[in-house]
């Protein structure tokens, strides 16, 4: 059983907004940035369990925090 739920892409940046990163652009993904970083979020729904993933990893968020931010 995979760590995190594939989840829809909404829930994925709402839960990135909430630890401070902002929309940086949209197009076929949505880029996500803090600071310097940026990560991009797939517009699918839902997002894949193993995408989902890397992108908490990314992100800076273990799987715990991710799903209590959801």
């Amino acid at each position: 059983m995979p760590k995190l739920p594939g989840v829809s892409y909404r829930d994925a940046l709402r839960v990135l907004q909430k630890c401070g990163w902002h929309i940086a652009r949209e197009g076929k993904h949505t880029i996500m940035a803090k600071g310097t970083e940026a990560i991009p979020i797939p517009r699918h729904n839902p997002i894949h369990s193993i995408t989902m993933g890397q992108i908490a990893k990314a992100a800076g968020l273990t799987p715990e925090q991710f799903r209590e931010l959801l």
